[in-house]
């Protein structure tokens, strides 16, 4: 799994690089959360998550904050959760998890970016069964043996410990997310590397080099969209 965690930061990395565009998708995104439950993390586990998650792009505390205000006053803004799939160059596979209160805006702005970068959208489910989704958690300090020792001492299912890079990398289902961070607190970390929940490919492709550089064009298209919260691929970007 170790490729697929190099796309993961390689993606992380891009965002990072963008850190005005990243943090009002997360204000969207916690925004969102907070409205469909408790405006409380304790008691909303999917603001809980949104919340792990921007930490480790280091999301200023006004945003959250001013997130959640506006989902305890009386705003209210509908947005609905939409996941387009889709194909780029030479077999190349895409999904994109969107956020909108336009579903028609959303969906040309998608499509068009799909097809003005040499791809083409596709049906619901015809890319989607080519990935899994998956919680990766990771942080440093530990060995991936020491890890699996505290997993296994918690309880823990997981899927899969590597380690990549000096940091130990943690691949398992979905629900697990929380149960694996709660159990590395308990053995005294704090600070996570990532924390996310994703789709991860079960196989991927390598382009050639015009490919590839027509396929991130048609990647950065649809990452630039404002209702796009997320795109997950199939492609070996390399090192």
């Amino acid at each position: 799994m170790g490729r697929k965690w190099n796309n993961i930061k390689e993606k992380k990395a891009s965002k990072d690089a963008n850190t005005s565009r990243i943090y009002a998708k997360f204000g969207r995104e916690i925004y969102v959360a907070a409205k469909q439950g408790e405006p409380d993390p304790e008691s909303n586990r999917a603001l809980k998550v949104v919340l792990e998650r921007a930490k480790t792009y280091s999301v200023p505390k006004h945003i959250i904050e001013k997130a959640i205000e506006k989902a305890k006053g009386g705003l209210d803004e509908n947005y609905s959760e939409l996941r387009y799939e889709g194909f780029g160059p030479s077999g190349s596979m895409v999904i994109v998890d969107a956020l909108t209160n336009n579903v028609n805006r959303t969906a040309s702005d998608v499509r068009a970016a799909f097809g003005k970068n040499g791809g083409n959208m596709g049906v619901s489910g015809s890319v989607s069964y080519m990935f899994d989704a998956t919680a990766v958690i990771g942080f440093e300090g530990k060995s991936a043996d020491e890890a699996l020792e505290i997993l296994l001492e918690a309880d823990v299912d997981i899927r899969d410990v590597e380690e990549e890079d000096g940091a130990v990398i943690v691949y398992a289902e979905p629900d697990q997310f929380h149960n694996i961070q709660e159990a590395f607190r308990n053995a005294g970390i704090e600070e996570f590397t990532v924390a996310e929940l994703t789709m991860l490919p079960q196989t991927e492709v390598q382009l050639s080099e015009a490919d590839q550089a027509l396929f991130e064009k048609m990647v950065d298209a649809i990452e630039d969209l404002e209702d796009v919260q997320q795109v997950y691929h199939n492609v070996d970007l390399g090192e």
